[in-house]
């Protein structure tokens, strides 16, 4: 039986909070008994759509944790085992909607009347940041006529993948533009022309779109097919910045910031300059060339030290005594190269097998083993049979990784070697 289409409440007005809905099927979610996937006759849940993530916030007095569409029909996932309305989000303080918790849990069945708020908060980010990224991409597609060939809105960022490179000054020459369509407090407009009237219009769209197709406008800016909420006003944006950027299949990749999600970026960078400027003692302007020093530094007594080791390991190996077949040396903090050129010298001075575990009881040990003249897997095995042992190799030589004592390992080869 075809299900009817979940009315869009959240296209009506973008700023509601609360409302009223019926439950047209309720039914337990296969991935998890403590979840239930509820489908309504109405909505003010955007789902996760257009590649921005969904809605937050409460239902029926139960946690929503996720929301789908498909073929037009929305489904809430509800958790029942958040306990009474998000405790967790009331122990942090935080507001799901900006009004009071929904205290009163309903019967999940249906033909049940439910009562729905969104995180608000969660909601507004995500404007700020869907808003921002038209603006961005407008300005990019007009100046330089490359498309926005894939978005991601997440809870902590936002990437554009754009059809061509472009360069850091041009970039920062968008970043700049974009805030200044924000300072304008334009407002932004939502329309749903006909299929005439779309036919003689210049918008983007990645795909192409049935049925009635919804534009967002930023006069000036951009023209853009989009299903998602958004500002009234460039003015709420708050600001644009740019996070990061890389060249990304034969284009680039931007990731940004808008809004409250950028001031606390911002404050999280401050904290770090400023809590380095506390352990240099200096200002922001020489950080970053006492960190380049402390680099240098830090690079010269690693090559003194890793010396320092080497002759340390040359010492311990010719305390070996000649008599014996099978040479085993435990190190911490010891390289893997310089490890295996370690067990290259004492397969060819001893007939059996040379082993170095590196490491310790705590974090485990990796290993080198070599020989001439025996198989060195069945070492392997008997590690992995009787410690869980990982890696294998060839005859001559194997590599891996065991979690064990230093005790229990000399214990198994006793047994092989």
């Amino acid at each position: 039986m075809s299900m009817t289409e979940t009315i869009k409440l959240y296209d009506r007005d973008a700023y509601a909070i609360e409302f009223e809905a019926d439950i047209i099927s309720c039914e337990p979610n296969k991935a998890d008994d403590k979840q239930f996937d509820i489908i309504l006759n109405q909505t003010l849940f955007f789902p996760e759509e257009g590649g921005q993530s969904p809605d937050m916030g409460i239902l029926g007095g139960y946690r929503v944790v996720d929301v789908q569409i498909k073929n037009g029909v929305i489904t809430h996932t509800v958790d029942i085992s958040a306990g009474d309305c998000c405790e967790a989000e009331k122990e942090a303080g935080k507001q799901i909607t900006g009004n009071e918790f929904e205290p009163k849990k309903v019967e999940l069945a249906a033909g049940v009347h439910v009562h729905g708020k969104i995180d608000w908060q969660h909601r507004f980010y995500n404007m700020q940041q869907h808003s921002g990224e038209h603006i961005f991409s407008g300005i990019v597609h007009r100046r330089f006529g490359f498309e926005n060939v894939g978005f991601h809105l997440s809870d902590s960022v936002v990437t554009m993948d754009f059809s061509g490179v472009i360069s850091p000054e041009d970039i920062a020459d968008v970043e700049h533009e974009v805030n200044v369509a924000i300072s304008k407090n334009i407002p932004i407009e939502v329309t749903y022309p006909s299929r005439d009237e779309l036919a003689q219009m210049e918008y983007r769209s990645k795909i192409e779109i049935e049925g009635q197709v919804r534009i967002v406008t930023v006069p000036g800016y951009d023209v853009c097919a989009c299903c998602a909420p958004h500002v009234k006003r460039t003015g709420e944006i708050g600001m644009l910045k740019v996070m990061n950027y890389q060249n990304y299949k034969g284009g680039v990749r931007i990731s940004i910031l808008c809004g409250f999600r950028a001031l606390e970026a911002f404050r999280q960078k401050c904290d770090i300059i400023s809590e380095l400027m506390g352990i240099f003692t200096t200002n922001q302007e020489a950080i970053v060339d006492n960190v380049t020093k402390l680099k240098a530094v830090n690079q010269s007594l690693k090559s003194e030290l890793g010396t320092a080791k080497s002759a340390l390991l040359d010492y311990k190996v010719a305390e070996f005594p000649a008599d014996t077949d099978n040479a085993v040396l435990f190190e911490d903090g010891i390289d893997t190269n310089t490890a295996r050129n370690c067990v290259n010298g004492l397969v060819e001075k001893y007939s059996g097998f040379s082993a170095f575990f590196i490491g310790n009881d705590e974090a485990g040990y990796s290993f080198i083993i070599g020989s001439k003249n025996a198989d060195c897997n069945t070492v392997a095995a008997a590690l992995r049979n009787k410690l869980g042992a990982r890696g294998g190799g060839k005859p001559v030589m194997v590599q891996g990784s065991v979690k064990a004592a230093k005790s229990e390992i000399e214990e198994v080869l006793k047994e092989v070697l």
